[in-house]
């Protein structure tokens, strides 16, 4: 009886000094705790907030991609312009190397997908809450009251609306949740860009879009991160290649959260700036703008020379916490 006991105490010891030994496999589960943290462990999560599902996002792809929605023409030969923008609220995204933020999306993005349409074009979004907390789409441009996403907010987990108008006036605007408190919403990541196009269109160019925006991870609202199209430093390690003397045309908004003003200086050049994009002259030619939150406009600019381009936050603060990139400049007859 006692070398059976002095053989359980043994094993015993030997099991705790050496939990790895075992056969048993542990599965790691992360997940954001009501005070923000990312955490991950190996034990049971009792009541947890978010799971550890977390999104990619592709800022080449968002760069350049636009939705025209689902196109039919009405009897009197209007065009329908129909969109179905899902929001969420229970994902996270790594922003920067091994920092996890949960972000609020509007089709599983941050920035929401990019909207274009054309002056005159009836517009009609379907919204779908699939969050926890409830969500509006506020539109910025023309529209009746009942569809200013503000006095109607959407339910939670499935609740439904469905915007529409005219759309106009010619220019980008934002859409954003409106619920309160408002700048929750938008620091989370709900929010997008709205392209009303002229009738006769514009000259054709290279056309992108950049979101200018931050995020507060710690959330003692001040920015932690500062970024174009979400994730800090991306276009400076992964540099927006462009040809020589193509026109460039860019919708810049500014999204960003907390600080009363961003900025955006562009090396080597000059640009002609066009705010919020209604007039087809422009104000200014100038290498750098100051915008207020949600402030946009349009620039348009051509290289001459090939090479690499810086384009930052003269703010210095914003360019060091990741609000920087490059163009690269390629000779157009060299690669044609």
């Amino acid at each position: 009886m006692i070398i059976v006991l002095a053989v359980t105490a043994i094993l015993t010891a030997f099991y705790f000094a050496y939990p790895n030994s075992s056969n048993a496999k542990t599965e790691e589960k992360t997940f954001l705790s009501h005070n923000g943290a990312v955490i991950t462990t190996t034990g049971d999560i009792l009541d947890p907030v978010y799971s550890a599902q977390t999104l990619k996002f592709d800022p080449d792809k968002y760069l350049r991609e636009f939705n025209y929605g689902r196109v039919s023409k009405l009897p009197d030969g209007t065009t329908l312009r129909e969109f179905t923008i899902i929001a969420e609220d229970d994902k996270l995204m790594e922003i920067s190397p091994g920092v996890f933020y949960n972000v609020w999306t509007f089709n599983g993005t941050v920035p929401g997908p990019t909207i274009r349409t054309t002056e005159g074009d009836l517009v009609r979004i379907h919204f779908i809450n699939n969050g926890t907390h409830s969500h509006t789409m506020h539109f910025h441009g023309i529209h009746a009251a009942d569809m200013d996403g503000v006095f109607e907010p959407v339910g939670a987990k499935g609740g439904q609306f469905t915007y529409e108008w005219i759309a106009g006036p010619v220019g980008v605007h934002p859409y954003h949740c409106h619920v309160m408190p408002l700048e929750e919403h938008i620091v989370h990541g709900l929010y997008g860009v709205y392209i009303v196009d002229p009738k006769e269109g514009r000259p054709p160019a290279d056309e992108m879009v950049m979101v200018l925006n931050g995020f507060d991870t710690d959330l003692d609202t001040e920015n932690n991160f500062y970024a174009v199209n979400t994730i800090p430093f991306y276009y400076q390690h992964h540099p927006i290649q462009i040809n020589t003397n193509q026109l460039i045309r860019v919708y810049v908004l500014n999204m960003v959260e907390f600080d009363p003003i961003n900025n955006l200086h562009l090396h080597g050049n000059l640009y002609h700036y066009y705010p919020t994009g209604t007039s087809t002259v422009p104000s200014t030619y100038t290498d750098m703008i100051t915008l207020s939150q949600t402030e946009r406009g349009i620039m348009e600019f051509n290289y001459t020379y090939p090479g690499k381009y810086l384009f930052h936050a003269h703010k210095v603060e914003f360019s060091e916490k990741g609000w920087t990139g490059l163009f690269l400049v390629k000779d157009k007859e060299k690669t044609s």
